[in-house]
């Protein structure tokens, strides 16, 4: 073993640490998505065959039938690698930075064997033994290596068995509400919410028109179902009975910075108003428009419990959403019932807020924010899909809706029960100083400021929420 070859395998760590933390535990959460299970599978076999090999060629030097098993892993691992590459493309889209990664990593790869076969196949040819070799600091990297290589395998293995068994109820079930064979226009139609929504419509039989930004995007949605683009695609005399208008820039997915800002404002305000100049074009109207909005309306008002009929503190937060709300109120000059939707914080396991917290509570980092007393109201993602079918076929219903669960908690209750259900501590508190000057007014308001917000319309008309407490609601998606 040649000190360019350890350099190379060196490299070839460094890079699939990096892969390994970076994308599939921070950014792809890929312990996770139910869809990645068998993905998860093939890399927990991958990297017991890695432990195996940097211990191998960390500490010892093998002749005979030993380097030629060494060989026969080393083509298992490229087959692996190789279903690993076809299962990624047919379940999910990588990051451009995963398949940068990937590729260099291949050619990197690559060059290692190009160094290394010639040396396991002289290897091959001497009389079988097994001899100590030891190569100083790169012994001791491979024997780091294996360890965490070995660590990730069985959590990766332990994840897919996890996934295996995290039932989601029947998504046709969401909407039973509705009455038979709707024709529904989504925006928003592949976000977390939306896409959810979608898989309920269709199962359930509905006509759904899916507005998405390119149709690559919408690959996962279910079939059958009608993409467009583009609003203009629709003609005026389209048959539409509700709208369901999700669509908007995403606020907690970096610091909001002022080009950040109009971004979050301007992706609501015209995606609304070209809602209402379809209505406006349609022969026949459609019976309900269903606008997203937020709870972050009501501004921060620390302990004060919000209904619907609270006033609003000004801060960007209630910016944005009076502004959504203000480009959807002409709807009602068309006779069309409006539905102003204030969201709280969703919680599912493939999007929204709660799976930034989940890598770093299951490795036994979470903890509070701040003081821990900011309120948090949530709603479970699938209690949200059967809000939205709830208020489409309710026409009492009008005006804003709050779309949270009856029974919200401070920020240290929901880090004491995340912890709780994953069997981890929740000891690592946040300070609060720390967060305001990474984060500023993006910290202020979604981290540590609160609203304590209660679904009384929703309830006053009969809704009955699944998931009351965040304790039903975690050991259903957890």
């Amino acid at each position: 073993m040649t000190p360019l070859l350890w350099t190379l395998v060196a490299l070839q760590i460094a890079m699939g640490a990096f892969d390994t933390l970076y994308h599939h535990e921070l950014t792809e959460r890929l312990a996770w998505r139910p869809s990645q299970r068998h993905e998860l599978r093939l890399h927990a076999v991958r990297n017991m065959l890695y432990a195996l090999l940097f211990l191998v060629l960390g500490w010892l030097e093998i002749h005979g039938i030993w380097a030629i098993l060494v060989i026969a892993v080393l083509v298992v691992e490229v087959i692996i690698t190789l279903m690993d590459f076809v299962e990624e493309d047919l379940s999910r889209k990588l990051p451009a930075s995963e398949r940068i990664n990937h590729t260099l990593l291949a050619i990197n790869y690559g060059a290692i064997l190009v160094l290394l076969l010639p040396v396991l196949i002289d290897w091959a040819m001497q009389p079988t033994a097994i001899k100590p070799a030891y190569a100083g600091l790169f012994s001791a990297l491979a024997t780091a290596a294996a360890i965490g290589v070995a660590l990730f395998g069985v959590r990766d293995l332990a994840a897919a068995g996890r996934l295996a068994r995290l039932n989601a109820p029947p998504a046709g079930e969401l909407v039973d509400a509705l009455p038979a064979r709707q024709v529904v226009l989504v925006t928003g139609a592949t976000g977390f919410v939306g896409s959810r929504l979608v898989a309920g419509l269709v199962t359930a039989g509905h006509d759904v028109i899916a507005l998405v930004r390119s149709r690559a995007k919408a690959e996962a949605l279910p079939a059958p179902i009608r993409l467009i683009t583009s609003l203009d695609q629709l003609p005026a005399d389209a048959r539409i009975d509700a709208v369901v208008n999700l669509a908007g820039e995403p606020i907690g997915d970096g610091l909001w910075t002022e080009e950040k800002r109009r971004r979050i404002i301007s992706s609501r305000v015209d995606m609304t108003r070209g809602v209402i100049k379809l209505i406006e074009r349609l022969e026949r109207k459609p019976a309900v428009l269903v606008s997203g909005s937020a709870i972050g309306w009501y501004g921060l008002w620390q302990d004060q419990v919000l209904t619907e009929s609270a006033k609003s503190h000004g801060c960007f937060s209630h910016e944005i959403c009076e502004a959504w709300e203000q480009a959807a109120h002409p709807a009602t000059e068309h006779g069309v019932r409006l539905v102003h939707l204030r969201i709280g914080l969703v919680l599912g396991t493939d999007g929204g807020f709660v799976t930034r917290m989940l890598t770093p509570f299951e490795f036994g980092l979470g903890g509070p924010l701040g003081s821990g007393r900011q309120w948090m109201s949530w709603i479970e993602r699938d209690d949200l899909v059967r809000l939205i079918a709830y208020v489409i076929a309710r026409p009492e219903i009008s005006g804003a809706v709050n779309a949270t669960a009856p029974i919200p908690v401070t920020n240290l209750k929901f880090t004491e029960e995340l912890g709780r259900r994953l069997h981890r501590p929740a000891i690592f508190r946040v300070p609060a100083a720390l967060l305001r000057r990474v984060g500023g007014d993006f910290a202020n308001e979604l981290l540590l400021g609160g609203q304590r917000v209660l679904p009384n319309k929703a309830m006053m008309n009969g809704f009955v929420f699944r998931h009351e407490t965040l304790r039903s609601a975690f050991e259903a998606i957890l």
